[in-house]
């Protein structure tokens, strides 16, 4: 039993006569919840209900709590989803008509985790939203399914927030006949934790999440993240909050889909200067979707993005 779907692999004309690559989307945005999330999350629930968990808690910004209210309501098992106030009423709402009991604390998602874990006991399960090696291995199904459906690209663009998209992609490319594909992870400005690390190379923790891509809203990545990055061929891209929505309202044009800025942030990517991206003929791109975005607040981000960029460049 699978709580997820096979989602279309499918080349974007637009993306591709606009960047001169075939560019291919892994449509992960027609989830039943809107995200890659249903994959990694579906597959830690029914294991856990198989081990007898009687109650799923998670902490999440948005998409990751829905999957688990998704995987409980299918699964008849209750579930607490803990968010910042950061999380939109949006995901709030759609969460709750899943039926999951949603409790709103801290202003990040760290300080929502530490609430989460302290409502845990002997009866219930905590749903990490991205550090979980059940839930990378849901989430490397999208590879799977990739080689059956389409062409081997030569490069792999993911947004990358927590790491757990990053860990499940790599972890799938390595099962699979295309193990040597490289991967790039795309962040915003401002959740560029990852990043950072591989600046660094040592883990880094953000003082602050300043981005309005706020599903990237991790400040430190998972330890298995960085580690892959060391192992397999990954490649960082940052780009700019205005690149990301930009992208969003694009794509929206083009593909008549709707997706966040996190989401975005892999779109704008395309125009990255990556190594492996200019080497590449065919690239894919991992469309991981989002619920906490709609037309309207889409349009109105576009726009506060735009006045700001234009105060910032007028003259005093």
């Amino acid at each position: 039993m699978a709580l997820h779907i096979e989602t279309p692999y499918i080349e974007s004309r637009p993306l591709s006569l606009n960047t001169g690559k075939s560019v291919w989307l892994k449509l992960e945005a027609l989830q039943p919840t809107g995200s890659f999330k249903a994959r990694g999350m579906g597959h830690a629930c029914l294991i856990h209900k198989q081990r007898g968990a009687q109650r799923f808690i998670s902490s999440s910004g948005g998409n990751a709590g829905l999957a688990v209210a998704y995987a409980g309501r299918q699964l008849k098992v209750p579930v607490t989803v803990v968010v910042p106030e950061t999380t939109s009423g949006r995901a709030k709402t759609l969460i709750a008509v899943e039926k999951g009991e949603v409790i709103v604390h801290g202003k990040n998602w760290g300080e929502a985790h530490k609430a989460a874990q302290a409502m845990t006991d002997e009866h219930s399960v905590l749903l990490h939203p991205f550090d979980d090696p059940l839930l990378w291995s849901g989430h490397s199904t999208m590879i799977e399914e990739m080689v059956r459906q389409g062409p081997r690209p030569d490069a792999v663009i993911l947004s990358v927030g927590g790491g757990g998209l990053l860990c499940g992609v790599i972890e799938g490319l390595q099962k699979s006949p295309w193990g040597g594909v490289p991967v790039v992870a795309a962040e915003t400005a401002g959740a560029d934790c990852l990043a950072r690390s591989l600046r660094a190379g040592e883990p880094v923790t953000l003082d602050a999440i300043t981005t309005v891509a706020t599903s990237l809203g991790a400040r430190r990545a998972c330890d298995r993240a960085l580690e892959l990055s060391r192992s397999h061929p990954v490649e960082s891209a940052v780009v700019q909050d205005a690149q990301a929505v930009d992208a969003c309202m694009r794509f929206m044009d083009d593909h008549r889909l709707i997706v966040e800025p996190a989401c975005g942030a892999s779109l704008a990517a395309l125009s990255a200067d990556a190594d492996c991206l200019r080497r590449a003929t065919t690239i894919a791109v991992i469309v991981c979707g989002g619920v906490g975005a709609s037309a309207e607040s889409l349009a109105a981000l576009h726009a506060k993005l735009a006045e700001s960029a234009g105060a910032a460049a007028s003259p005093d």
